[in-house]
C-alpha cells in the first residue's frame, strides 16, 4: 500500500528555522497537487501549501513569506522549507495529495519554543 513518509521535524526556538521532507510512491506522487498539513494539539488539522505538479504554489495565510514549498519530481520528493518559526508553527506535520489523498502517514513533529 502507498505509503508517505515525512522527516525533518525537531525543537527549534523562535526565529528558527527547519526544512522537511517527504518521500511518496512514485504512482501516486506523479499524478498529484501535493500539500503540507498540519495539526496542533487540540486542533483540526489544516493545510499550510500546496504546489501543483508544475511548480505553483499556495499557502495559508499564517506561513506566507516564511515557508517555502517545493517538490523534485525525479525524487517523489517534496520539501517545505521553514523560516522565521513561531511558537504557533507548533505541530505535527503531514504530507499528502491536495485534492485526492491516500493513507496519511506519521507525520514529523515541530516544536518551536519561545
Amino acid at each position: 500500500q502507498e505509503q508517505l513518509v515525512e522527516s525533518g521535524g525537531g525543537l527549534v526556538q523562535a526565529g528558527g528555522s527547519l526544512r522537511l521532507s517527504c518521500v511518496a510512491p512514485g504512482s501516486f506522487f506523479s499524478g498529484n497537487t501535493m500539500g503540507w498539513y498540519r495539526q496542533a494539539p487540540g486542533k483540526q488539522r489544516e493545510l499550510v501549501a500546496a504546489i501543483t505538479m508544475v511548480g505553483m504554489t499556495n499557502y495559508a495565510e499564517s506561513v506566507k513569506g516564511r515557508f517555502a514549498i517545493s517538490r523534485d519530481n525525479a525524487k517523489n520528493t517534496m520539501y517545505l522549507q521553514m523560516n522565521r518559526l513561531k511558537p504557533e508553527d507548533t505541530a505535527v506535520y503531514y504530507c499528502n495529495g491536495r485534492w485526492t489523498t491516500t493513507r496519511w502517514g506519521q507525520g514529523t513533529q515541530v516544536t518551536v519554543s519561545s
